[in-house]
């Protein structure tokens, strides 16, 4: 069964207890913080603050994805503010093997991002020491983007080479991610689904994490 990652960046942040109140009591799986700096992706969202009220309320883990040059200077902050999970960018990282390695060494989850325009090729030489690998399927900063289709592809390639080296990888999907392709990506190698927009911009958000973790509902529907 894959996982689901609900996206605390298109929370309401006036209500945000509210928010992550309503996540523990859903089937979400895992709880998605997006960290921005500005200068990686052109948005700034959040840091250590807002994680840490995050990580007070959550009864699930808190999956940090660091959008930010430079990350190695955070991930101690990161992991005092309560990640579980830690994810970094593969174009931000010229030491990327060190950065997974000090990641594990904190006792987080190590997961390398790539960008829509970064093949996954270019993961050969680590897979085998990641925990998870997260294919962008939109271009990271804004939420609510179009989902780009080369993403499936990617997905697959991921699912290979992950058979190859590295069998209990997580592969993580985000950007675009709603019910209208949760089938679509599990079915290409994915097992774990972030969405954001989707699951906050709904009426019932709670039932819409539920349709998520179980698309093949909306197939038979």
């Amino acid at each position: 069964m894959h996982l689901i990652a609900p996206s605390i960046l298109a929370a309401d942040f006036g209500n945000l207890q509210r928010d992550i109140e309503m996540l523990n009591q859903s089937e979400a799986d895992w709880i998605h913080v997006d960290v921005m700096d500005g200068l990686f992706v052109p948005n700034i969202s959040f840091g250590f603050p807002v994680a840490k009220v995050a990580y007070k309320y959550a009864k699930k883990p808190l999956d940090v994805h660091l959008m930010i040059v430079d990350p190695d200077r955070y991930l101690k902050g990161f992991k005092d503010a309560g990640a579980a999970g830690i994810t970094v960018h593969f174009e931000a990282c010229p030491n990327l093997h060190r950065t997974i390695q000090v990641i594990k060494e904190l006792g987080c989850r190590a997961g390398v991002a790539l960008n829509p325009h970064t093949p996954v090729t270019m993961l050969q030489d680590i897979i085998a020491d990641l925990e998870l690998v997260l294919i962008m399927s939109v271009n990271p900063g804004f939420g609510g983007q179009h989902f780009i289709e080369h993403t499936y592809t990617k997905i697959k390639e991921a699912k290979k080479l992950s058979e190859q080296h590295n069998p209990g990888l997580y592969i993580e999907v985000d950007g675009g991610v709603d019910q209208s392709n949760a089938a679509k990506l599990v079915k290409a190698g994915a097992n774990v689904l972030v969405a954001g927009s989707a699951v906050f911009s709904s009426g019932d958000p709670a039932s819409v994490i539920s349709s998520l973790k179980h698309p093949e509902k909306l197939l038979q529907s």
